[in-house]
């Protein structure tokens, strides 16, 4: 009898460490074009997306400059050229995140694959380079809104990924962040007096490590809030994407749609096009 208890308890707390114990590290399906790296103790896993988000890049308006400087270092990275990591920053909602989507479905075919890195697994980077350096694939790392607050230390990780540390920067690897910061971290006025308040002996040393994240990034894009005719013209690049096109009925329903939302942007453009193409036909003929 004691030895049927003891083998239920340990059954007991097998299937409690079974719940809360990360799962054995298995090989990704490299066959895939996008993945999501999550931090599992102190390294990580590779997990792929089989539908990942990706359209046409000329389903975007309004940042042809940017995305022509995209698609120029993104071209040479796969080229086996020299290329910079990539910090794009500005407006919400104005295609940071959808170019590099676009990115992916253009340049997949060309070995082009994306990695989705949340700001919260940025310490287990290394172990994802130990992975990725081997591979044959260009791999670009995405870190869609990134920010960090008074206190974070995972920018560190990112700093040496960026630059390499004492070992070499991944030939096969490029950082392509987006962040409404252009300095990813919070600034403060107190940080431009000569006497601030909070103790500081050296308080421009605290600001120059601020700036030397961002400084990594070898290429800038800045993204700029939408005008009325910008606003239209990705409205009517996602009608088209929806088999529709952009007449005087919803032209004037996608203007008041960015009054309701008191803002202009690829994003808002986006949402109009989910409501409208969502409607039945007799709906559409009602303005909103």
């Amino acid at each position: 009898m004691k030895l049927k208890s003891f083998l239920a308890l340990a059954a007991q707390v097998l299937r409690r460490l079974d719940a809360i114990l990360p799962p054995e590290l298995q090989e990704p399906d490299w066959s895939a074009i996008a993945f999501r790296w999550q931090k599992l103790g102190n390294k990580g896993t590779l997990e792929s997306l089989p539908r990942p988000h990706t359209f046409a890049l000329d389903r975007l308006a309004a940042v042809d400059e940017q995305q022509r400087q995209l698609v120029r270092n993104t071209e040479q990275f796969l080229a086996g050229r020299p290329a910079n990591n990539v910090l794009m920053t500005g407006a919400r909602g104005t295609g940071k995140s959808s170019l590099v989507k676009a990115l992916l479905h253009h340049y997949a075919a060309a070995g082009l694959r994306l990695i989705e890195v949340d700001k919260s697994d940025l310490l287990t980077l290394p172990a994802l380079l130990t992975v990725l350096k081997s591979r044959p694939e260009k791999f670009i790392l995405f870190c869609d809104d990134l920010s960090f607050e008074a206190g974070e230390d995972s920018y560190k990780a990112l700093k040496t990924t960026l630059d390499g540390g004492l070992s070499q920067r991944c030939d096969n690897v490029l950082v392509y962040a987006t962040s409404n910061r252009r300095h990813l971290m919070p600034e403060y006025i107190a940080e431009n007096l000569t006497n601030p308040n909070n103790g500081e002996i050296h308080p421009q040393e605290a600001v120059e490590e601020k700036v030397s994240l961002s400084d990594r990034f070898g290429l800038w894009l800045s993204f700029y809030p939408f005008d009325q005719d910008a606003y239209l013209k990705a409205v009517q690049n996602w009608l088209e994407d929806a088999g529709l096109e952009l007449d005087e009925t919803s032209r004037k329903a996608a203007l008041n749609w960015s009054q309701i939302r008191g803002s202009r942007s690829g994003r808002v453009a986006w949402q109009f096009v989910c409501d409208w193409a969502g409607r039945e036909p007799e709906q559409r003929i009602i303005s909103n």
